[in-house]
This record gives structure tokens, C-alpha cells and sequence, in this order.
């Protein structure tokens, strides 16, 4: 099986603008920006999605929301807010099968998004 673009990111086989790594999760730049500031924090285990996850990756699940609040903060987000959104399936945005979550900051989000 090939990898997805996020496994060649974390393998380093793809270049990537990174402001955040540990153990666990991976963030960078998006390279399709939707806001000022729009960081992808990706999980390194290759879960393909929210819906596919299982009790064992519930530390896993919290790291990478704990983080992704850690990164919006590094970011300068936490004083004007910011957006994390998780897509799951084409009819939830999701374009690359690999557990990821948008921090996107730095203009006023719209409600109802899509």
C-alpha cells in the first residue's frame, strides 16, 4: 500500500513548513491556507480517520487536541480565538485518509461553516 502525503511528510520524503513535532503528532503549515494562520497537527500513527479510531488511541486522541491548543497558543491565537475542525468522509471535507485536524486563526470564522 502507498503512503499518504502526511506519512511522506512525517518520513521527511516531503517537505513541509513544521512548527510543532513530538512522539506523537506532527503540525505544519497548510500549504492550501483557508485563514491567516491554518496549521494541520496530524497524528503520526496511521489512523485514516476520526471514525476509525479505537479505545487504545484515546491517549493519542488527547494529545493531538492538547497540542493542537499548545500550537494555536504558540501560534497567537488563544487571545483573539481560533477554529479546530476534524473532517470525517468526503461529505465532511476530508481529502487525505489520515487522522488530522485543522488550527485555523487570525480572521473571524463563519457559522455555519461549508
Amino acid at each position: 500500500m502507498s503512503k499518504s502525503v502526511f506519512e511522506k511528510i512525517i518520513d521527511r520524503e516531503i517537505p513541509a513548513s513544521i512548527v510543532y513535532e513530538d512522539d506523537l503528532v506532527l503540525a505544519f503549515k497548510d500549504i492550501n491556507a483557508q485563514a491567516p494562520v491554518h496549521v494541520l497537527i496530524i497524528a503520526k500513527k496511521a489512523i485514516p480517520r476520526i471514525a476509525e479510531a479505537v479505545p487504545d488511541d484515546q491517549k493519542l486522541l488527547g494529545h493531538l487536541l492538547l497540542k493542537a491548543a499548545a500550537v494555536a497558543d504558540k501560534l497567537g491565537l488563544s487571545k483573539s480565538g481560533y477554529r479546530l475542525v476534524i473532517n470525517n468522509g468526503p461529505n465532511g471535507g476530508e481529502t487525505i485518509p489520515h487522522l488530522h485536524c485543522h488550527i485555523m486563526g487570525g480572521r473571524p470564522m463563519a457559522w455555519p461553516p461549508g
